[in-house]
């Protein structure tokens, strides 16, 4: 059935939202990320956050979300997957926003 993902949306207000918050993550931007847990993360956008068609095992559904990786240049080894409705809100950290070809 494809990849599966613990939340899915498929109302057009949810999904548009989701896509909105994609487009603040472009590939190779510096973010700090607030959490709707309340929690915080910070990294570089490993490659820019697209949505995708996931299906929640759960309700039984298809519907969209995302998924993002963290990266930090300064440690290697260290990585961060997380889905896109995750995230409260995005800090950008550099200026990359609007350079990306």
């Amino acid at each position: 059935m494809g990849r599966s993902a613990k939340h899915v949306y498929s109302d057009p207000a949810a999904v548009q939202a989701l896509e909105a918050l994609a487009s603040e993550l472009p590939a190779n931007g510096h973010v700090r990320l607030m959490l709707k847990n309340g929690g915080m993360c910070e990294g570089v956008v490993a490659e820019r956050a697209t949505v995708q068609v996931y299906y929640d095992p759960t309700e039984q559904h298809q519907g969209i979300n995302g998924e993002l990786r963290l990266e930090r240049p300064d440690e290697p080894d260290w990585h961060r997957w997380m889905w896109l409705d995750e995230i409260a809100s995005v800090e950008h950290l550099d200026s990359t926003l609007g350079s990306e070809n």
